[in-house]
């Protein structure tokens, strides 16, 4: 198994924007089959250090992360979302 993690840094952090992005990354549990699992927190210490989301996914292999960054889904909808909102990320991806 792999986890895939990614912190994101919004550019408007507000609540409501934290929200949403949450709602976005979470739709995958239900639209990319790869996922075997999904987790989405909202940071809420709000430091200057922090990041504003946190993303894990577990998926089964190296290759199911592989078709995971070209899913449909995770491209058209999510990433572009994300894409749209986001400062800066950060990721890391190892074998549990």
């Amino acid at each position: 198994m792999v986890k895939h993690i990614v912190c994101f840094k919004l550019m408007d952090n507000s609540i409501e924007n934290c929200e949403k992005a949450k709602e976005v990354l979470m739709s995958m549990k239900e639209n990319v089959s790869l996922v075997k699992d999904i987790q989405v927190g909202i940071d809420f210490l709000r430091s200057e250090r922090s990041y504003d989301i946190i993303l894990e996914v577990i998926l089964e292999d190296e290759k199911a992360l592989d078709e995971y960054q070209q899913d449909t889904y995770h491209v058209d909808v999510v990433k572009k979302h994300m894409h749209s909102v986001v400062e800066k990320s950060i990721a890391i991806d190892y074998f549990l």
